[in-house]
C-alpha cells in the first residue's frame, strides 16, 4: 500500500480512536474522582483484568488477526455469499463458546481471584469484593467478542471509522454509571461493573446496522468441522499468546502487585490506561489498517508490495510514538495532575502514577510496532512464530518483575513491561528477516534515529520550560494546570515539527500533505 494511502486510512482510524481514547480518559477521571487509589479501585482493576484481557485479545488482536486473512481470502478468491456464511459460522461459534466461558467464569470466580490477586486476602473484604465484581462483569466477554467480529468484517470491507469509534460506547457506559448507577449500590463500585457490561452491549449494537447495510443477514449455521472455521481456530489458538504478550505481562503485573502496598495496582492501571491513548491513536490504528491490506496482498502473492506496506507502517509508528514517549516521560507529572488530581486522588497519587507512566512510556514504540509486525505474520497465516516469541517476552517480564519489585516496587513492574516489549519487537524483526528476507532494515534504523533525535530535542525544550516555570502541582488551581498543559503541548508540537523539518523526516511531509488535503 502506498505510504500516502496508508497514512490517509490510518488518519481516519486515528481520529475515531482519539475520540474513543478521550472518553477512556474521562472514564479514568471518573474513577479517580469517585474512588481515587483505594481498595475499591484495586478490586475493580483486578476484577476487570480477565474480561479486559479477553477484550484486548478479541477486539484488538486475536480474533481480528485470525479472521481477517481468512475472510479476505474468501472475499477475494471465492464469493461474497461464502464470506457471509463464514461470518455466521464464526458468530454462532462465539455465541456457544463465549457463552460457555461466561457461565464457567461466573462459577469459578473465587478461584480466578485467588489466581490473579492472591495478596488481596491480607485485606479484609478485598477478595470478596473482587469476586463479586468479576461475576458481574463476565458477560462483558460475550458482547465484546461479537463486537470484535463485526469490527473485523467492517475493516475487511474497508470500513474503519465506525469500528474505531465503537469503544466510545464502553467508556460512555462506565462514565454514566459513575454518576447514575453507583449511588444506588453499596459499595458504589458495583455500579461501575454494571456500566462495563452495558457499554459492551452498546459497542456491538452501534456497529451492527453498518454490517446489515453491507448485505449481511444472520442465519443459524453451526459446523465446527467446516474447513474455513477450522483454519480460523487454528490461527487463533497460538495467536492467543502471540498477540497477547503485552496484556499477559500486565496480567502478571497485577498478580505481583497484589503483594505490594495498597494503591500499587491503581497506579499501574491509571498510568497504563493513559499510555493507551497514543498506543491506540497511532499504533493500533496503523496495525488495524495494515492487516487487511497485508492479507489482500498475501492472497494475491504480492510479496514486494507486502514489504513496502510493512516498511511504511513501521516508519509511521516510529514517527508518531517516539515523540509521544519523550513527551510522556518529561511531562508525566503535569499530565497526571490535570487529568486525575481531584476528589480522592491526591498529589502523592499524582507523583506515583507519573513515575509508572514514565517507565511504561519507554516501551511505547515497541508496543505499537509489535502489533504491525505480528500483523505481517498473520497475513501469511503464520501464528506459530509470534507465539514462540511471546513466550520468551513473557518469561523475560516475569524474571524482571521478580528482580525489580523489591528495589523499585510498582515502578519495577512498569519498567519490566517496557523492556519485555522491546525484547518482543527485536525477536519479531529478527524472524521476519529470516521468513521474508533479506529485509532492508537500514532505512528503518535511519528513520528511527532521525525521529529520536528530533524527539530528544523536543524533550530538552520541555525540560527547560518545566525547570524554569513549572507549577507547584500540589497547590495550583485547575486553570493554571490547564494553561501549563496547553503551553507544554504547543511547545512540544512546535519544537518537534521544527526539528523534523530540519532533519528532513519524510513522514512529516506525508502527514502535512494529508492534513492540507483534508482542510481543502
Amino acid at each position: 500500500m502506498p505510504e500516502n494511502k496508508l497514512a490517509r486510512k490510518a488518519g481516519v482510524v486515528s481520529l475515531a480512536t482519539a475520540v474513543s481514547r478521550v472518553f477512556g480518559l474521562m472514564r479514568e477521571q471518573t474513577f479517580a474522582y469517585f474512588f481515587g487509589a483505594s481498595l475499591a479501585t484495586d478490586a475493580f482493576v483486578a476484577a476487570f483484568r480477565i474480561p479486559n484481557l479477553l477484550r484486548d485479545l478479541f477486539a484488538e488482536g486475536v480474533l481480528s488477526s485470525a479472521f481477517v486473512p481468512v475472510f479476505t481470502e474468501n472475499l477475494t478468491n471465492q464469493s461474497k455469499e461464502k464470506a457471509w456464511r463464514l461470518v455466521n459460522l464464526v458468530a454462532n461459534s462465539l455465541l456457544v463458546t463465549a457463552g460457555l466461558i461466561v457461565v464457567i467464569g461466573i462459577i469459578i470466580s473465587p478461584l480466578i481471584v485467588q489466581l490473579i490477586a492472591p495478596g488481596f486476602d491480607k485485606v479484609p473484604g478485598k477478595s470478596e469484593l473482587t469476586t463479586t465484581l468479576t461475576r458481574i462483569m463476565f458477560p462483558f466477554l460475550l458482547f465484546i467478542a461479537l463486537a470484535a467480529l463485526v469490527m473485523g468484517v467492517l475493516n475487511s470491507l474497508g470500513k474503519f471509522a465506525l469500528p474505531a469509534f465503537a469503544p466510545v460506547m464502553l467508556n460512555l457506559g462506565m462514565i454514566l454509571a459513575g454518576f447514575l448507577v453507583c449511588p444506588f449500590f453499596d459499595p458504589p463500585i458495583l455500579g461501575m461493573a454494571i456500566g462495563a457490561v452495558l457499554g459492551s452491549i452498546g459497542q456491538f449494537l452501534i456497529q451492527y446496522p453498518s454490517l446489515k447495510r453491507e448485505g449481511y443477514h444472520y442465519q443459524w449455521v453451526l459446523d465446527f468441522r467446516d474447513p474455513e472455521l477450522k483454519k480460523i481456530f487454528l490461527l487463533m489458538t497460538p495467536a492467543t499468546l502471540g498477540l497477547a504478550s503485552t496484556q499477559i505481562n500486565i496480567f502478571v503485573n497485577t498478580l505481583i502487585a497484589s503483594f505490594l502496598p495498597q494503591g500499587s495496582i491503581a497506579y499501574l492501571n491509571y498510568s497504563f490506561r493513559l499510555m493507551h491513548f497514543p498506543l491506540g491513536v497511532f499504533g493500533v490504528a496503523i496495525a488495524t489498517v495494515s492487516l487487511p491490506s497485508l492479507s489482500l496482498l498475501a492472497a494475491r502473492n504480492q510479496t514486494k508490495e507486502m514489504l513496502d506496506t510493512f516498511y511504511s507502517s513501521v516508519k509511521l509508528v516510529f514517527f508518531y510514538t517516539i515523540p509521544s514517549t519523550i513527551f510522556l516521560i518529561i511531562a508525566s507529572k503535569p499530565i497526571i495532575a490535570i487529568l486525575y488530581q481531584y476528589g480522592k486522588f491526591s498529589y502523592l497519587d499524582t507523583i506515583n502514577t507519573s513515575q509508572a507512566l514514565a517507565l511504561y512510556a519507554i516501551g511505547l514504540f515497541a508496543y505499537a510496532s509489535v502489533r504491525v509486525a505480528v500483523s505481517f505474520f498473520y497475513s501469511l497465516k503464520d501464528a506459530k512464530t509470534p507465539v514462540k516469541i511471546s513466550v520468551v517476552a513473557v518469561a523475560c517480564n516475569i524474571i524482571l518483575n521478580l528482580a525489580l519489585m523489591n528495589p523499585l516496587g510498582f515502578r519495577g513492574l512498569a519498567l519490566a513491561t517496557s523492556v519485555s516489549a522491546i525484547v518482543n519487537l527485536s525477536l519479531l524483526f529478527y524472524y521476519l528477516n529470516r521468513k521474508a528476507g533479506p529485509m532492508d532494515f537500514s532505512f528503518l534504523k535511519l528513520d528511527f534515529l532521525k525521529v529520536l533525535l528530533a524527539s530528544l530535542g523536543m524533550g530538552v525544550a520541555l525540560w527547560l520550560y518545566l525547570d524554569l516555570w513549572g507549577l507547584d502541582l500540589s497547590r495550583a488551581s485547575f486553570l493554571l494546570k490547564l494553561g501549563q498543559i496547553i503551553i507544554i503541548f504547543l511547545l512540544a508540537t512546535g519544537s518537534f515539527l521544527f526539528l523534523a523539518t530540519i532533519l528532513r523526516i519524510k513522514e512529516l511531509k506525508t502527514v502535512l500533505n494529508l492534513l492540507k488535503r483534508r482542510s481543502q
